[in-house]
């Protein structure tokens, strides 16, 4: 069995959660909050600038030259992207500047950048492209699951053709390819760290679409 078929049945009870978050069931439907996506634009953006950095050191580490070309070019497509939401969805949901570089990293997303940026520094490749995964392929999935119950006109449409849009689904096949190849060449305890960083990967691509429909920010801690 192919690694990509073993992570995604070990981890395919989460997959559904996901898929059930009220975030992603009411975004199908157009009803979601426009404050929830708002959250989740100006999060996004942060992450993304962290996601970029991540895929450039996997790149650095990366096996082959044809590695090397898809992870760097895939920060570049990730800052590019955190780029647009600046001059898309944030001026169309009249985001200012101001509002984003005010508003900081939540817990959730502090915590998903954070997991990022160490593992791409001190994890070896494998381990890497494992962490890096649950990004593209959940969202990926999560994408064609709400075009599938997408209404008309809804006012989210640009994010859902984005993320089931075929550039991005190519993109995923690629990694997919590349993750397969370097996991059937490592060892059994290389493996595990895989399986483990994916499902890291994956407990925080909840966490964080939960914590953007609650609009979740940091505890205040009471030190009187």
């Amino acid at each position: 069995m192919r690694f990509s078929e073993a992570v995604w049945q070990r981890n395919y009870d989460l997959y559904q959660k996901t898929l059930a978050l009220p975030f992603n069931q009411e975004l199908a439907l157009g009803t979601l909050d426009r404050e929830a996506f708002c959250h989740y634009v100006i999060q996004d953006a942060h992450y993304l600038v962290a996601y970029g950095r991540a895929l450039a050191i996997c790149g650095a580490k990366a096996y082959d030259s044809d590695a090397i070309i898809q992870f760097t070019q895939g920060a570049n497509e990730a800052i590019v992207v955190e780029r647009e939401l600046h001059n898309g969805f944030m001026h169309e949901f009249g985001i200012t500047k101001a509002d984003f570089e005010n508003t900081p990293l939540t817990a959730a997303c502090h915590h998903y950048t954070s997991f990022l940026t160490a593992t791409a520094w001190s994890e070896s490749y494998p381990v890497v492209l494992a962490s890096l995964l649950p990004c593209y392929w959940i969202y990926a999935e999560v994408g064609k699951d709400i075009l599938k119950r997408n209404i008309a006109n809804n006012p989210y449409q640009a994010w859902i053709d984005t993320y089931a849009g075929e550039h991005f689904n190519e993109e995923v096949r690629k990694v997919i390819e590349i993750i397969d190849r370097v996991a059937a060449e490592s060892d059994q305890h290389t493996m595990e760290k895989m399986h483990l960083a994916y499902t890291r990967g994956a407990e925080l691509e909840y966490l964080f679409w939960d914590s953007a429909y609650h609009q979740r920010q940091w505890l205040s801690l009471d030190h009187s």
